[in-house]
């Protein structure tokens, strides 16, 4: 078989798992079950591969499952909403982007968020400013103010 048809026959699961809380529950249970992997074994690998991050923190994770149902994953940093939110404070982003504010955060936090993604693959390619001006833009959809 070639390398092209067994990538074709590879299935990817994206999931969002809290780090080092991984449990054969909704998601990660039914997601992994429908494609003949064993849940527990996962789970068990993702949470001490997370161990070193703070408990509960949400881990986007990507999952290639084999034919032969084994499967790799990889995890990365997590979203952007969360260092935001986290930054301000606040529980959630605004109804209204643009026109009500409820928090604000100083170009400095910007930058530190953009350091930590541009660990991510997809991101290493992309100067930090191009990343810096992503979370400008994903602040604003929440409703928090960027200031000097």
């Amino acid at each position: 078989m070639s390398k092209a048809a067994q990538k074709a026959r590879e299935q990817i699961v994206r999931l969002l798992i809290p780090a080092g809380k991984a449990a054969p529950t909704p998601p990660v249970g039914p997601a992994l079950g429908a494609r003949g992997v064993k849940s527990m074994d996962f789970c068990k690998e993702f949470n001490a591969r997370t161990a070193h991050i703070e408990p509960g923190v949400p881990t986007p994770t990507l999952i290639r499952v084999q034919p032969d149902r084994t499967f790799t994953f990889v995890t990365k940093t997590p979203p952007v909403s969360y260092f935001l939110k986290k930054t301000t404070g606040i529980e959630k982003g605004t109804g209204r982007p643009g026109h009500d504010i409820i928090g604000t955060i100083t170009l400095k936090h910007v930058y530190e968020i953009a350091k930590i993604k541009s660990a991510d693959e997809h991101m290493k390619s992309l100067p930090l400013e191009s990343i810096a001006r992503m979370i400008v833009g994903s602040a604003r959809s929440l409703g928090i103010q960027v200031v000097p």
